[in-house]
């Protein structure tokens, strides 16, 4: 959701709509921007990207709030939008009337704060420009190997090499692009075909606590969809199709018959949904490296030291000021009366399977 969405001008509002009136508008800006800029990210490199993906609600967020206070990590900023397929001819037009970044709490209501310089997730546009068949339903498909677009390809990379010019103006041939994005769960397949030395992580939360938390996010939206179509308007255009009016489910294998006869407005609904989700996962448990969200919550400085080690990103002063993000966790007690007892089992069994506790 947009940092300060509700302080958007009739001005802001006009250039959001002129900039997503159609692909076109977004790809003409890319290609003035590739005319005019090339030079300035040409020495950038795309190869090895660090994408963060989960469902919602998995704590992918203050993630990826940690790594971008790393030196050379690059990733999208609410500055980026509303042309976000141009990031160096907006931010070149934008500079003189940028307003200030001014903290405030994002629409999901949970405590989070942000502002214009707060990274986001706004890769999800290119992704429906070019693949847009994946969305041509009420659900979301399924990307394989056999989904390669060597436009689509060209252009994501030559994408994540001006993020990286942008961000890391100094250090332009050193910088890493690192993306939170919940909908490239259902890119892992392509994403290590295309990235072979990237790294994906997928942070893993409780199935009862997960769910619970993606319906109260649900009830949230819905009500905000209803009440303010502006905002409703603007997720659709990122491509947020998580929550509420605009909820599309990715199309995980088994998915119909697990959601067959139940509400989204109920517990089943999301905890079913986390079942298809992390069997996806599980099937492609040696493609990513799992992240649970309880270390997280509990010794978040410990378990982002251990990952950034792994992942080879930051020194030891500034991994241990990033590290500071995470906070300890409350446990919320979630009743499980009128939960379906097979789901309850099979979504525990699978938790643990994906080695949930265990540490990163």
């Amino acid at each position: 959701m947009a940092a300060g969405l509700s302080a958007y001008s009739r001005l802001d509002r006009l250039v959001h709509r002129i900039a997503f009136s159609a692909p076109a508008v977004q790809l003409a800006a890319a290609d003035i921007e590739k005319t005019a800029y090339k030079a300035r990210y040409k020495s950038a490199s795309a190869d090895r990207p660090i994408f963060i993906t989960s469902l919602p609600r998995a704590g992918t967020t203050v993630l990826l709030e940690a790594f971008h206070q790393l030196p050379g990590m690059a990733t999208h900023l609410y500055r980026d939008m509303p042309f976000v397929m141009a990031p160096i001819l907006w931010s070149t037009i934008s500079k003189g009337f940028r307003k200030p970044a001014k903290m405030a709490e994002r629409a999901h209501k949970d405590g989070l704060q942000v502002g214009y310089d707060s990274p986001e997730a706004f890769e999800e546009i290119l992704w429906r420009t070019f693949w847009p068949g994946k969305y041509a339903s009420g659900q979301i498909g399924i990307w394989t190997e056999s989904d390669r677009n060597q436009e689509g390809e060209a252009f994501l990379r030559d994408h994540m090499r001006k993020i990286i010019a942008l961000r890391c103006p100094d250090q332009v041939a050193q910088g890493r692009y690192i993306s939170k994005n919940n909908g490239n769960i259902a890119r892992l397949e392509l994403i290590v075909a295309l990235f072979p030395a990237g790294e994906i992580l997928v942070p893993l939360r409780r199935p009862l606590d997960h769910a619970a938390s993606l319906l109260k996010q649900h009830l949230n939206f819905l009500k905000q969809h209803s009440e303010n179509d502006f905002t409703r308007r603007y997720m659709a255009d990122i491509g947020h199709y998580e929550f509420g009016a605009l909820h599309r489910p990715i199309r995980f294998p088994g998915l119909e018959d697990l959601l067959e006869g139940r509400d989204e407005r109920t517990l089943d609904y999301w905890l079913a949904y986390w079942v298809a989700a992390f069997e996806h996962v599980r099937t492609r448990r040696d493609k990513v490296r799992i992240v649970p969200y309880e270390a997280l919550c509990g010794d978040g400085p410990t378990v982002f030291r251990e990952l950034c080690g792994q992942l080879g990103v930051g020194d030891a002063q500034a991994v241990a000021r990033a590290g500071e993000i995470f906070r300890r966790g409350t446990d919320h007690a979630v009743s499980t009366d009128e939960v379906d007892e097979d789901l309850r089992i099979s979504s525990q069994t699978l938790y643990a399977d994906l080695g949930g506790d265990l540490g990163v």
